[in-house]
């Protein structure tokens, strides 16, 4: 059987919050949900900001779809709350920042590229 067609159940409240490993982003917590053994690295995430966290601004060359769980996220010009949706599309560039805090569903089918020098 294809590993890659197998289902793959995560109870995500048995999962720790792990510190983003990027240097300069305190505050913003990862819990892998889905490992992509082709790609080596998790396109399905839950991100936890804590308030204020910020993440510095990104190309996305895949696109992301996120959807928040609580809390409230500004995504470049897009500020969702609870309920909320975004997809952007590939080669899309914002930063990202959590006033009151927040977890989200991520979805990031590619490695995002962080953009030097820019906020």
């Amino acid at each position: 059987m294809n590993k890659a067609s197998a289902n793959q159940l995560v109870r995500s409240h048995q999962i720790e919050w792990q510190p983003l490993a990027e240097p300069g982003m305190s505050g913003v917590f990862v819990k892998a949900l889905r490992f992509d053994e082709e790609t080596r690295r998790s396109p399905t995430i839950l991100l936890k900001f804590a308030a204020g966290a910020t993440y510095p601004a990104h190309n996305h060359p895949g696109g992301e779809e996120i959807f928040v769980i609580e809390g409230d996220i500004k995504l470049g010009k897009d500020h969702l709350y609870t309920g909320d949706y975004l997809y952007t599309a590939a080669n899309g560039k914002h930063a990202v920042q959590s006033e009151n805090g927040c977890i989200v569903l991520v979805n990031v089918p590619q490695q995002v590229e962080i953009l030097k020098g820019r906020k």
